[in-house]
């Protein structure tokens, strides 16, 4: 599928990391960019997509020196719009989050990089459904579910 205009947000190859593409929110200074960083993205597969971000110390940590849990929320969030533009080119500019649940499984280390992958399960005009995973190398930091709602067409 062809991928939408975006708004608001830039997709491009990144040229520090062959295979990866560089996902970032065009305004420098809104929350995506200037919270989490800079983010990387990839798909896995026809259904599967992979978002990464490297966590910063002490920024991105709570005070037990391990990844904020609001981190690693933001990430699923942002993940799950990057995922839906790069699997079917649904414009995340205008699609907004419906529900999120997530389970902290266990915690994250500041000093490797934090993946979020998202697996798209259903699609309908409307709405995706997505799961994934939070994970450092074999960790498992958090599991998710998600609906997004996409863009109307008239908009």
């Amino acid at each position: 599928m062809a991928n939408a205009p975006l708004t608001n947000f830039v997709h491009e190859p990144d040229p520090d990391n062959p295979g990866w593409s560089r996902w970032r929110i065009a305004d420098a200074a809104r929350f995506n960019e200037a919270v989490l960083g800079k983010q990387i993205v990839r798909a896995e597969g026809d259904s599967t997509c992979r978002m990464r971000m490297i966590p910063r110390d002490p920024l991105h940590t709570n005070s037990a020196g391990r990844v904020h849990g609001a981190i690693t929320l933001s990430l699923i969030d942002v993940s799950l719009f990057s995922a839906m533009y790069v699997l079917r080119g649904v414009d995340a500019g205008r699609s907004v989050t419906v529900d999120l649940t997530t389970q902290f499984i266990g915690a994250g280390d500041a000093t490797r990089p934090l993946d979020s992958v998202v697996e798209l399960l259903r699609e309908t005009h409307r709405m995706a459904f997505l799961r994934g995973l939070v994970v450092q190398d074999g960790d498992i930091v958090a599991s998710f579910t998600a609906t997004i709602r996409k863009p109307s067409k008239a908009a």
